[in-house]
């Protein structure tokens, strides 16, 4: 499966460590986290008859030790070559509240495989006083159009996005560049029913042209899917944190 430079980066931390954990019985499995800056995190679990901590509820706890903001991907491995481990239910309903735009590293017939937290736990309970700042993704080449305020809007397929404050996250980006933003609104329309204004369209894309674009960034894109319409505004890049 095609993954990102970054998602790649962490499963690899997290399978280096597992590999030097050597005969411990008190900690068999190791975990990597990356924040919106770049930064790896690593922790491993404390086996213990009490229910000692999974490795990646240590590694959150130790990303939180060091000042990172949300996590943007995680991966889990376990000891003696065991490789890649999905996280226990415990973990994604913590994964969930706590860094709710995260995507996990899980193991399938064909390799490594990243899902958002969201879909490992569905119909999940949503812990109501959870603190978590959200994160929209972008692909790199959309900084320069955002920053400039050129492009003010997004249109998304099956990835749901809130209306408030948000880090916006330009996926393997070399810099690591993030910008502070505000998701302003959020309309849903049909895809088949979508026009050129409800698409926010400035005249340059015609909607067909608009349309398969989209089919082109979401394979499986039914003619009756609902799409949302994203609209935002940015901060100055001097004042992002």
């Amino acid at each position: 499966m095609n993954l990102l430079d970054s998602e790649l980066r962490v499963i690899k931390a997290a399978e280096r460590l597992a590999a030097g954990l050597g005969d411990d019985s008190n900690h068999t499995v190791a975990a990597a986290a990356m924040d919106t800056s770049g930064r790896i995190h690593e922790a491993v679990n404390v086996y213990h008859f009490t229910g000692g901590p999974c490795a990646e509820l240590v590694v959150l706890g130790a990303a939180a030790a060091a000042g990172a903001g949300p996590l943007v991907t995680i991966a889990a491995a376990g000891d003696r070559s065991r490789g890649l481990i999905p996280p226990c239910g415990r973990c994604r309903q913590a994964l969930l509240d706590i860094h709710p735009d995260v995507v996990v590293a899980v193991p399938t017939d064909d390799g490594p495989a990243m899902r958002p937290i969201r879909e490992l736990l569905p119909d999940a309970y949503f812990f109501p006083d959870a603190d978590a700042r959200r994160i929209v993704r972008f692909h790199q080449r959309y900084y320069e159009d955002i920053v400039t305020g050129r492009k003010t809007s997004t249109v998304r397929y099956d990835d749901p996005i809130a209306p408030g404050p948000a880090i916006f996250l330009f996926e393997d980006d070399e810099a690591h560049r993030t910008l502070n933003g505000t998701v302003t609104g959020v309309e849903r329309h049909r895809f088949d029913r979508l026009t050129a204004a409800q698409a926010r369209l400035d005249g340059g894309e015609g909607i067909d042209q608009f349309k398969a674009n989209l089919r082109g960034h979401y394979p499986d894109l039914p003619s009756d899917a609902e799409v949302d319409i994203v609209t935002f505004t940015v901060e100055a890049p001097d004042a992002v944190q």
